[in-house]
């Protein structure tokens, strides 16, 4: 099956642009907002729409993200709430939604289960932080079945036969981790990430897609990293954004990162 992640990404390269995936927290401030803010993203610039359900234990997110996710659970935000968003949000907005999620719930919840109820919502895959390929054998197969990406992330740290696993599996985009550690913004992105990059191309039997997260909150930023990746993953800033400044806040943020995303002719 074709992936609609993939898609996105290339059709945003044959734009003349690198890939925007945006992240926003389910459930902040509440429901439904959070449902108009990812269709906003959408609509002012993202192709990848990344969605995470709050988690009790949130161990890659920073501050600002870790505190919405707090909001959204004392808020009453239940599992089953993420099939509601994303259904929502398919509806109204093309853009591929990918969820990420920490894998006790997904565990929990019964991964076939999990991934026939986010297929039928419209959603295009997850985004799994805590687990690696080689711990994923019920994901890799329900995703194969149902046609979902699985995108795993590869860090500075791996190893190269760590990183052959991370490519082979991966389907969608291989999500790069900029710097070690938990997202946020820093004001300098690693020089890591493009070595990163760099060892998986260079060990990669097809086609790579890397989009690098985890501290980009620039557009300069998100420019940077497409001199070298194929996407800019961007969370804390846009959960800030709408934070402080509500939808409209959140919609002129999106606006201006996704203007970092022209490639030079």
């Amino acid at each position: 099956m074709t992936s609609r992640v993939a898609a996105a990404i290339d059709a945003a390269h044959a734009a003349g642009r690198g890939a925007f995936v945006g992240y926003l927290p389910l459930g902040f401030p509440d429901l439904q907002t959070s449902i108009d803010a990812a269709v906003l993203l959408a609509e002012n610039g993202a192709d990848v729409l990344e969605l995470g359900p709050p988690y009790s234990d949130p161990v890659m997110d920073g501050t600002i993200i870790q505190e919405a996710t707090q909001t959204a659970l004392a808020g009453g935000f239940r599992l089953r709430d993420t099939f509601t968003a994303v259904r929502e949000i398919t509806r109204r907005v093309e853009v591929p939604v990918l969820v990420m999620t920490y894998w006790n719930p997904v565990m929990q919840y019964g991964v076939d289960r999990y991934a026939d109820d986010l297929l039928a919502a419209g959603g295009a895959g997850l985004i799994t932080p805590d687990i690696t390929p080689d711990s994923a054998a019920d994901w890799i197969a329900a995703s194969e079945r149902t046609g979902l990406d699985r995108v795993f992330l590869a860090a500075p740290t791996s190893t190269d036969e760590r990183l052959d696993l991370i490519v082979q599996a991966s389907t969608g985009f291989v999500y790069t981790v900029s710097t070690m550690g938990i997202t946020g913004e820093r004001a300098e992105l690693d020089a890591a990430a493009r070595g990163l990059v760099d060892r998986m191309r260079s060990r990669a039997g097809a086609p790579l897609r890397a989009c690098v997260g985890i501290g980009i909150s620039t557009p300069d930023q998100v420019t940077g990293v497409l001199e070298y990746a194929d996407g800019a993953i961007v969370g804390t800033a846009l959960v800030r954004a709408l934070r402080d400044g509500g939808l409209d806040g959140l919609a002129e943020t999106a606006r201006a990162l996704s203007a970092g995303t022209r490639l030079p002719a």
